[in-house]
């Protein structure tokens, strides 16, 4: 080991630094240990292949996911022994992704791994010499940066940074298409999709298919807000698609599940549809009670896999209690649950004990860090108060309010993006919502009246949500915050009574309307969401 700085009269040699450990003889948890940058780039290499170094598998693939995902503690992300993204972070670069974890030393060293990238980034310096006081961050920072651009294919200062080819995202009807149908050849099939079904290029699902050789597309099921996605209303009815002249069975409406009669002559079934990441988004549920028929039709299941819009690393909130399933709660997952249809639908089989003959064609391209802006596909609204991406990624938390006293939207341009009632006090709930200190959002009082829905033609005060950093941004914990600032601020004017029913948590529900903080709410519900993080895992194909 290098000579480093001098304490006590004599230069340091192969001993710990950090004024800590030090003071423990090195013996320390968190500093004191030496290495060179080959050993680092063998535990490295380790990690970002799962646990398995060579052909010895050291650690399970669900304890690296467990001790590497990102935790909300306080405004900081913290992962088991590792730092996500805080303080301490500037070593990292500007360029890593969400899923990127590392952890730098004392004397100017870091160590910064990107799963989604496949990247690691070591760098060991001696900023302590000659007297303890340089520093390094920022050098170590650019480094990072440089090795995620020419990854990534960017620029650093205007110069181009040689690197890989960007590759386009492919969703599951995509790779279907270019496996000539390999996958439904023979088959007589029924398709569950509405207007998000679409290839990359913007062709229809239904199209694709209608026309694919030695494909029989025999029936089309549409979901909530029906086949063209612009109805809001309780129940639907069947109806015809106009360019096919097939028949369209509504999920929607006087059943939510295929009937037998609609699935006789069928070898399949086929689900493509656009889920927005939240729980309470029904086509998930759709897809599950679809699966639940071909299993008693004895058909087969086949799932064309697309993007979770709000990426799919990042799962939060409450996991919804035992005996509390319902359409808007289909199984016991968080509100956000970071998966994608796919991934769920290979949850649901097993753990739901569906049974299903099932088959998921994944998509190609496609990385758990990305948002859907990232995917290079058109964004087409999901349901007709879905209408951007900034909308989804509120919608986990914001939505949960809506079945409350409170217009989340509803009838204006920008649907969960603000809330307000005739009886709130938005500047004052703004005043105490920017006080909590929620990383990644601003809060704005507004007014607005709300043209339809709840509210209609009436002056609403209340909060617009300015997402100022998505990375840091929580939805669910801002929902729950703002669920707590209206119990205090209003206990008479806000109505609890239906908040629980997208909840789908009575623990937490009963400590929001006893008045206890998001810190104590959280500590409720994460023994059970680190329990869904190791479920999770067993399901993830990407």
């Amino acid at each position: 080991a290098a000579t480093t700085q001098q304490r006590e009269g004599r230069w340091m040699q192969g001993e710990v630094h950090d004024p800590r450990a030090y003071k423990l003889d090195g013996v320390a948890g968190h500093a004191g240990l030496f290495s060179t940058a080959e050993d680092l780039a063998i535990y490295a290499q380790a990690l970002l292949n799962q646990g398995r170094s060579g052909n010895t598998q050291i650690l399970k693939p669900t304890t690296v996911e467990l001790m590497t995902r990102g935790y909300q503690v306080v405004d900081i992300m913290r992962g088991l022994g590792w730092d996500v993204l805080s303080g301490y972070s500037s070593n990292r670069g500007d360029l890593f992704s969400r899923q990127a974890f590392g952890h730098g030393g004392f004397t100017g060293t870091s160590l910064w791994i990107d799963p989604a990238q496949d990247l690691f980034v070591i760098f060991l310096s001696n900023r302590v010499h000659p007297d303890g006081k340089g520093s390094v961050n920022s050098l170590a920072g650019r480094i990072g940066t440089i090795a995620a651009a020419a990854i990534k294919n960017q620029s650093i200062g205007g110069v181009k940074v040689p690197s890989k080819a960007s590759l386009e995202v492919l969703t599951g009807i995509d790779v279907l298409k270019r496996e000539q149908f390999k996958v439904l050849n023979g088959m007589r099939i029924g398709l569950i999709t509405n207007h998000t079904g679409l290839t990359r290029e913007g062709e229809s699902t239904v199209q694709v298919l209608n026309n694919a050789p030695q494909v029989d597309l025999k029936t089309l099921f549409s979901p909530e807000h029906g086949f063209a996605g612009k109805l809001d209303v309780s129940k639907i009815g069947d109806s015809t698609d106009q360019k096919t002249g097939l028949k369209i069975f509504s999920l929607y409406g006087k059943t939510r599940t295929p009937t037998p009669e609609s699935l006789q002559d069928l070898d399949a079934l086929v689900f493509d549809i656009q889920d927005i990441g939240a729980r309470f988004y029904t086509y998930i549920s759709t897809m599950g009670n679809a699966m639940r028929a071909a299993k008693q039709q004895g058909i087969r299941f086949i799932v064309l896999d697309r993007p979770n819009p709000i990426n799919g690393i990042d799962f939060s909130g409450p996991v919804l209690d035992e005996g509390s399933q319902s359409f808007v709660g289909y199984h016991r997952i968080p509100v956000r649950h970071g998966m994608t249809a796919g991934e769920l639908a290979r949850l649901f089989n097993t753990e739901m004990n569906i049974g299903a003959d099932l088959q998921v064609i994944p998509m190609q391209n496609w990385k758990r860090e990305m948002y859907y802006d990232e995917t290079g596909l058109t964004w087409v609204n999901p349901s007709p108060n879905m209408r951007s991406l900034n909308e989804a990624v509120l919608y986990p938390g914001i939505g949960l309010l809506e079945t409350t006293n409170l217009s989340v939207g509803r009838g204006t341009d920008t649907p969960f993006e603000w809330i307000g009632a005739p009886w709130l006090d938005g500047m004052q709930l703004a005043r105490e919502l920017n006080r909590s200190g929620l990383p990644g959002v601003r809060f704005v009082p507004v007014q607005f009246t709300p043209v339809s829905s709840k509210f209609a033609n009436e002056l609403c005060s209340g909060v617009n949500f300015i997402v100022t950093d998505r990375w840091r941004f929580q939805s669910v914990e801002t929902g729950l915050e703002i669920a707590c600032q209206l119990r205090a601020l209003h206990p008479e004017q806000w109505e609890t009574k239906s908040y629980n029913r997208l909840l789908g948590n009575q623990s937490v529900f009963d400590a929001i309307v006893a008045g206890e903080s998001v810190l104590q709410i959280q500590a409720l519900y994460q023994q059970d969401l680190a329990e869904f993080g190791f479920r999770r895992a067993k399901y993830l194909l990407y």
